[in-house]
This record gives C-alpha cells, sequence and structure tokens, in this order.
C-alpha cells in the first residue's frame, strides 16, 4: 500500500477489510479484521453466522466502493466467495486444489504468488500469475535498508542493502544486556502464534516443555516477542505460520508446533503435503522439525528443542 502511494502521481484511496498495519496507510476497515479471523473449525461453526454477515456487508460495500481493482490476501473461504460475488489461497497443498483453482478463472484476473511454485500450477491451470516473492523478505530488505543507510551516513561508504544476503542482522549482547540476562544464559524464543485462541492453546503447551527443558539448563531464559529481537535468542519454538519462514531469514534455529484435533482430522483426509511450514514446502524437505497434533507435546517438544541446542552447538 505503501509503495502505491509512492508510484501513483494521484491519491489512492483504500477500502475493504484490514489490520492495523493497513489502517496506518489510509485503509478504511469496514470492520475489525478479527471479525474473520478463525483458524479452528469449532471456531468457524460458532462464528459461521456472523462470518456470513460480514461477508453480505463487505460485497455491498464494494459495489458501493466500485473499486479498480480488488485484492484478496488469505482466507480463502471468505475471498472466493467475495469474488464470485464481484465479478487464492494455497491450492497446491490440498486434495482437489489444482481443480478449484481452475474455477478462478472466470473470476480472477491476476494472481499474485509469494511461493515460487504457484506461478507455474497457475499457469498451467489457465490462470495468468506471477510470483512476486514473500513479504517477509521485503521486510528484510526494507529493515537492512536502513541499517545500510544508517551505516552510509555515519562511516559515508557505499553499501548495498543485502550485502549479498538476505539475512537479518541483530545485536545479541545488547539485548541480553538491556534485560540483565545472567552471564551463560540459554535465550529461547517462544512464539505461540498471533490470534488469541492460538495462544491460549499453544503457550500452556510450551511452558510446559520449557519446563521440561530447564533440567537440561537451569540458566533458561524464555523470551515471548513483541518486537523483532530474535536475534538475541539461541532457538526458537514456534506455532505453525509466518514465522518459521522469518526465523530462517533471522538464521535462528527453530522447531515448529502445532496441535488441534479438528484440524487435524481436517489435514489427515484433505493435505497432500506432509509437512506444513514454509521452509520445510520450499525445500521440500523437513529441514525444520515439526511437531503437529499428536506429536505436540510437551515432553516431545523439550526433546526435539534439546536436539536442536546440541546439533547447531548453541
Amino acid at each position: 500500500m505503501a509503495s502505491l502511494k509512492n508510484l501513483f502521481p494521484v491519491p489512492v484511496h483504500f477500502s475493504g477489510v484490514g489490520g492495523l498495519m493497513m489502517t496506518n496507510q489510509g485503509l478504511k476497515s469496514l470492520f475489525p479484521m478479527e471479525d474473520i479471523a478463525v483458524i479452528r473449525l469449532l471456531e468457524l461453526l460458532l462464528r459461521l453466522n456472523m462470518i456470513r454477515v460480514k461477508l453480505q456487508e463487505t460485497i455491498e460495500a464494494a459495489l458501493r466502493f466500485q473499486p479498480h481493482v480488488v485484492v484478496t490476501v488469505d482466507s480463502k473461504g471468505f475471498s472466493f466467495r467475495l469474488l464470485k460475488q464481484l465479478r487464492a489461497p494455497s491450492f497446491w497443498a490440498w486434495k482437489g486444489g489444482e481443480a478449484r483453482l481452475r474455477g478462478l478463472v472466470q473470476f480472477v484476473d491476476h494472481v499474485l504468488c509469494v511461493l515460487p511454485n504457484e506461478e507455474e500450477v497457475c499457469r498451467s491451470n489457465g490462470l495468468a500469475a506471477a510470483f512476486v516473492g514473500h513479504p517477509s523478505l521485503e521486510d528484510v530488505w526494507e529493515l537492512n535498508s536502513f541499517q545500510v543507510l544508517i551505516h552510509n551516513l555515519v562511516y559515508r561508504r557505499k553499501l548495498h542493502p543485502m550485502n549479498g544476503r538476505w539475512k537479518i542482522e541483530g545485536n545479541c549482547e545488547d539485548f541480553r544486556r538491556k534485560y540483565a540476562m545472567p552471564a551463560g544464559a540459554k535465550v529461547i524464543s517462544l512464539l505461540p502464534g498471533s490470534r488469541l485462541q492460538e495462544i491460549t492453546r499453544m503457550l500452556s503447551i510450551f511452558a510446559y516443555a520449557m519446563a521440561l527443558l530447564q533440567m537440561s539448563f537451569p540458566k533458561l531464559v524464555t523470551v515471548i516477542h513483541v518486537t523483532p529481537n530474535q536475534h538475541a535468542s539461541s532457538v526458537a519454538l514456534c506455532a505453525s505460520g509466518t514465522v518459521a519462514l522469518e526465523k530462517q531469514v533471522a538464521r535462528l534455529p527453530c522447531v515448529v508446533a502445532y496441535s488441534h484435533f479438528l484440524t487435524e482430522l481436517i489435514i489427515r483426509y484433505e493435505a497432500k503435503v506432509p509437512i506444513v511450514s514454509l521452509p520445510n514446502v520450499l525445500m521440500g524437505s523437513p529441514i525444520v522439525p515439526e511437531a503437529l497434533f499428536q506429536a505436540c507435546t510437551p515432553t516431545n517438544l523439550a526433546s526435539l528443542m534439546l536436539d536442536l541446542i546440541h546439533d547447531n552447538g548453541v
């Protein structure tokens, strides 16, 4: 949104549904994004009627607004129904996903792909598509661009923002000193999710796993991030999601975990990929340890974290 405003010589107006960052860029959100942000089947069933109301509200608002372009991000159930009424989702991960993809041709003009394998799948099913890169890497570019700008101003040297590496740099010692962490402390990042229901469910499992891990590391310190300080940590334990890719960009070893019995049933019968975290999907192999569903126990998580610490010498 910020880039669009910079590119166009005339004012760009945004309307739709979004969070705080989009609102800060000028979006007039019809309602809080949390109203339709559900990740579990049970939550969906309980809020189904409200989601239907919000969908109709969004459709009517779009027809009044008469946008030049409609862009949908994730929430495929909501987005597909919206697009069908007005005139794309991880289709490659689900059984029958490509068949449903062909059905998009009639109401989607162009798909912007954030994963490199998606463009070819779209094109082979008759959809115009372009791989535009993952937003996490753009975040890295912006962070490094700011750091390089300061460096160039101070040292009067010309450095490229990426300097040949897609990597987030951080200052471990400053962080540990700021929060008075003891010398030799083993610092572990906990990232239990981004939604309240997810955090409530995963945090208790994570906390028990940390209690078990503390038997091996008495000076264990756990950090729950509200700002990007992951470089102060040795390893991370995170809920499944984009955060796993962000940890790889930060070169921070991590274990990916997720647990919910209804979601497990759906995944078991509908998913066609055996791995869920983005780094594993992109590489086609389990480079990041995963503890999913029945395997997501405190004992198993503590064991995987212990292996990660020993294997990486951190």
